[in-house]
């Protein structure tokens, strides 16, 4: 059963009889919000967003993984590959994000999930655009964050997974910001570490 997640609201990531995770995706998608006016039709829209997970020990980032670089150093987090366009918006995913939790290195407290508009264009521009977590083992939605009212904004700063004991937790983090590059983000990505 999956779990609508609102902002900084966090979920265990355990299963539901017991045990840890072992293999999540991080999927997004989204669509191009319809335009209007006499040219609507003759000139489509395409929206480049781009998925990038972050990898932090302690206060430091290690690692990314993103459309130019889409598997890490150890294999433990692999990116599915650059969408272009978006499209899928109801509930597939147009980019994912797989991570082995349990290959992880050990140094790597925190991996945090954003998302940035490439080519400039603001979340006025993309609906229906989600992050959501699944269990990759079985392909049970685990929980879903949605990108609610679009903005002037080209970034969100999505959700992060992080230690917690023996464990993983998922915190739904859902913060605009500015940058066309997940490098941009890093200044944001640090209040919620």
């Amino acid at each position: 059963m999956s779990v609508n997640l609102g902002k900084g609201q966090r979920i265990s990531l355990e299963k539901a009889g017991g045990g840890a995770l072992g293999v999540v995706r991080m999927g997004l998608g989204w669509k191009a919000a319809p335009r209007k006016g006499f040219l609507a039709k003759l000139l489509p829209r395409e929206i480049d967003l781009d998925a990038s997970a972050v990898l932090f020990a302690g206060s430091k980032p290690v690692e990314v993984v993103y459309f130019q670089k889409l598997t890490s150093s150890d294999g433990s987090v692999r990116h599915s590959g650059d969408n272009l366009t978006g499209g899928a918006g109801q509930g597939a995913d147009d980019e994912s994000i797989v991570v082995d939790l349990q290959k992880v290195p050990a140094q790597v407290e925190q991996i945090v999930f954003t998302v940035n508009s490439f080519t400039g264009q603001t979340f006025q521009e993309v609906q229906n655009a989600f992050c959501r977590l699944v269990d990759e083992t079985n392909g049970t939605e685990l929980a879903r964050y949605t990108l609610t009212g679009g903005g002037p904004y080209t970034a969100q700063i999505m959700a992060k997974v992080h230690r917690a004991g023996t464990g993983w937790q998922l915190t739904a983090i859902g913060e605009p910001a500015a940058g066309r590059t997940f490098k941009e983000l890093l200044p944001e990505i640090a209040k919620h570490l």
